[in-house]
């Protein structure tokens, strides 16, 4: 039980009128105040009673209502973006003078195997087979090896060079058998902001394959990209000044 002495040394704490939220609130026998203590100056406090934690029916709920409308506006499409779909046709020729494709085996088995890489470089020729371009680079991955198929099943990454025109880069299923479609993931120069598909058809692996981009979201592609492409066939050749890379016969700065 606590003693006479306590209960009066408690009693002697004196309350300072509370209908003044700055009034200093004093203990009795000490010179120091709640106000020297925590000087208000230096607290962001407000003078209201009310509890930032009790609504009232006058409130209403702005921040919150002004936070899911930015993030709504923030997802709203971008209509402006080009939608119109061009069609680019080039043709990849291996024709062995790049030391590529290099093969490396890290599953270290003798079957092509999950893990093995294949990086390359290929040259890139118009649709029309009468400009060099420039040159693919990439990497693929081996997924899975089909023996059913004869083949392989990659997932490549890689881009295709135009020159002073810029890059496009690619992503999706390779595969050594079939053809398929990658997606294109991003471009530079006249590319940058291109999107969309292109289909990839096995001519002769791994030495000819031709491509057909269905691009969105840029400009209309110049005219020299754009000649009539000849028919995907195990005999196509570019001309002999595309292959020389003569001046008629490639794009500006040509990607070597």
């Amino acid at each position: 039980m606590a003693s006479t002495s306590s209960l009066q040394a408690i009693s002697s704490v004196k309350l300072a009128d509370r209908s003044s939220p700055y009034q200093s609130h004093r203990i009795s026998g000490s010179n120091l105040s709640y106000s020297h203590l925590f000087p208000s100056h230096h607290l962001n406090i407000s003078s209201t009673r009310k509890s930032f934690f009790t609504s009232t029916s006058g409130c209403k709920p702005f921040a919150t209502t002004a936070f899911f409308f930015n993030k709504s506006k923030e997802r709203t499409p971008d209509y402006s973006k080009p939608t119109k779909v061009q069609e680019l046709y080039v043709y990849e020729i291996n024709e062995r003078d790049r030391n590529s494709p290099a093969v490396l085996k890290l599953s270290q088995k003798p079957v092509n195997s999950l893990g093995d890489l294949v990086p390359f470089t290929n040259k890139l020729y118009s649709g029309d087979l009468q400009k060099r371009l420039g040159i693919t680079a990439g990497l693929c991955v081996l997924i899975q090896n089909v023996p059913e198929k004869e083949g392989d099943r990659y997932e490549a990454i890689y881009s295709f060079y135009f020159g002073d025109y810029g890059h496009l880069s690619v992503q999706g299923p390779y595969l050594t058998y079939d053809d398929t479609y990658l997606a294109v993931t991003e471009g530079s120069g006249i590319f940058e902001a291109a999107y969309g598909q292109v289909k990839l058809q096995q001519i002769v692996f791994p030495f000819k394959l031709f491509y057909t981009f269905y691009l969105k979201g840029i400009p209309d592609l110049p005219a020299e990209l754009l000649g009539k492409p000849v028919a995907p066939s195990p005999a196509v050749e570019p001309c002999a000044a595309a292959k020389a890379t003569e001046p008629h016969g490639t794009i500006p700065n040509f990607t070597n």
